[in-house]
């Protein structure tokens, strides 16, 4: 057992190329025990090379890492013992049944015939799979696969969970029966660290690290990353968005401007004395307004800004 005090996972300078390119760059991190850690970034980032270091899937480069206190080079089996990983696509045979695929994975992490039954029964139960425990896997749907996936990452009781992009794929309310299972695990103080391309998702970690061409940009919490935006939003719905977005990025007090759907989110120094000086060159250029509103900043706005002053940089 760990010391209250270390950290679960921790990398310094952790380094992976592959030939002449770099997908993690000196990445240093700690992630405390019953965290639920973020990692996010665009497809490419090395969100999921960095996960399979922490498994001690990949040996990285440079740098190093532990992992429940283990190091990943020199350690990899007491770690593979402590840990569940559910990678984005997640080996489940079609042919068995959900029961069955419950008893392989029982089998190949070494869970005691004694206790099998029981675990069974209670993570069917958690994952509400219970009345399609005969199916077949191949015939879920899947949100329910994703489910089963999870169960069988959790069939030897792991202390920490990485998941990789659990939910891509998945309906809306499948993503939201999963994260609720994700929380009550959190809440019985597993420490989970999973990868999201979600801003949503984001939202309900502990801590994000957003990470773009191998790099982490920032590691805070949700809300201090919101923070980190200059000035203050408006959110505006123009009939024109391309003529508009050219007609407000130069106006004085304009920090920065951003395409979204059918809206523009225009950063400003102040809201309020930049909103008239905006309606009047937007009616100049004979550009109608359905709406235009203050709002705050989301966690999709932040990383949007974030990830294009790096690109600038």
């Amino acid at each position: 057992m760990m010391p209250d005090d270390t950290p679960t996972i921790q990398t310094d300078k952790l380094t992976r190329t592959f030939d002449d390119r770099v997908a993690v760059d000196r990445l240093s991190l700690r992630v405390e025990r019953g965290e639920i850690f973020g990692l996010l970034g665009p497809d490419g980032a090395g969100k999921t090379t960095t996960i399979r270091m922490l498994c001690a899937i990949l040996d990285p480069t440079d740098g190093h890492a532990t992992v429940a206190g283990f190091d990943t080079r020199r350690e990899p089996e007491q770690i593979k013992a402590r840990i569940g990983y559910m990678p984005q696509h997640f080996s489940l045979y079609g042919d068995l049944t959900v029961d069955e695929n419950l008893t392989f994975f029982a089998d190949i992490f070494g869970v005691r015939r004694g206790e099998r039954e029981a675990q069974k029964k209670e993570l069917l139960e958690f994952a509400r799979l219970t009345r399609f425990r005969d199916r077949r896997a191949a015939h879920l749907s899947g949100g329910m696969q994703k489910k089963l996936a999870l169960a069988c990452t959790l069939i030897h009781r792991p202390e920490i969970i990485f998941l990789d992009e659990p939910t891509t794929g998945v309906d809306p309310v499948s993503r939201r029966e999963f994260w609720q299972i994700l929380i009550r695990l959190h809440l019985e103080g597993v420490t989970l660290f999973v990868s999201t391309p979600y801003m949503d998702e984001a939202e309900r970690c502990s801590r994000v690290a957003l990470m773009f061409q191998g790099e982490v940009i920032i590691c805070e919490q949700p809300r201090e990353i919101k923070r980190r935006i200059e000035g203050e939003l408006l959110e505006l719905r123009p009939d024109r968005l391309r003529q508009a977005r050219h007609e407000l990025s130069d106006l004085p007090g304009v920090l920065e401007v951003q395409t979204y759907g059918d809206l523009l989110h225009v950063f400003v120094d102040d809201a309020a004395e930049r909103q008239p000086t905006i309606e009047r060159a937007l009616s100049a250029a004979d550009i109608s307004l359905q709406t235009i509103r203050q709002t705050r900043p989301r966690m999709e706005q932040a990383f949007i800004s974030l990830i294009q002053k790096r690109a600038s940089e």
